[in-house]
């Protein structure tokens, strides 16, 4: 597979060519919602929270005798039967929603993504992220050039971590270390623009 090199200004400059037999894969799509569903589920974390009987403040007294009163008998006025009471089967902050990932399928479905990406013109490989200086106008000026209308992933290698300040504060803008690219950011964002130096890295490491 090959992919076009562009320099900052958007113009072709040169063909990448990738050695690694990994991007000729064919697109699983139902692989690719598989790892997606499982990542998205190991990010979230419960928020809801509801107090059992055994939590909430309130005296543990009886309230009335057992009997001779003609009233239900009750043990405490944290009875979940009560106005107030404790909550019985209610969302716990504890709750675990994360899910088991094969390692291999979730570095073939990130493979796939790429592809998938490649195939659709929306993987764009720049051959360095070399600014003037390290300002968000430079960066914009950067993305108005490489046409890229929506949301976009930049991936940095680490010689090109210097320039993600660069493109914090831009609408829209996402960035991620290229050592941490996974599908649920890949498919999140409409265009990845990643560097040369960090595509052949990819190239290296799915080539094992």
């Amino acid at each position: 597979m090959k992919v076009d090199v562009k320099d900052l200004a958007g113009k072709v400059v040169e063909t990448l060519e990738l050695k690694s037999k990994a991007f000729n894969v064919d697109v699983n799509e139902n692989l690719l919602h598989q790892v997606y569903v499982a990542q998205y589920a190991n990010q979230r974390h419960s928020k809801a929270h509801t107090k059992t009987r055994g939590e909430i403040q309130g005296s543990t007294k009886k309230p009335w005798k057992q009997k001779g009163t003609g009233r239900a008998r009750t043990g405490d006025v944290k009875n979940p039967i009560w106005r107030s009471g404790g909550t019985v089967f209610g969302p716990r902050s504890n709750r675990n929603y994360s899910q088991k990932i094969n390692k291999k399928e979730a570095r073939l479905a990130t493979i796939m993504a790429l592809v998938s990406k490649i195939k659709e013109d929306q993987l764009v490989v720049v051959r360095d992220y070399n600014l003037k200086e390290v300002k968000a106008s430079l960066m914009a000026k950067v993305v108005d050039k490489l046409k890229l209308a929506g949301k976009t992933l930049m991936v940095f290698d680490k010689d090109g971590k210097k320039y993600m300040r660069a493109s914090q504060n831009l609408s829209q803008i996402s960035n991620l270390d290229v050592e941490k690219l996974n599908v649920l950011d890949i498919l999140n964002n409409k265009y990845i623009v990643v560097n040369e130096a960090g595509m052949k890295f990819l190239d290296k490491k799915y080539s094992k």
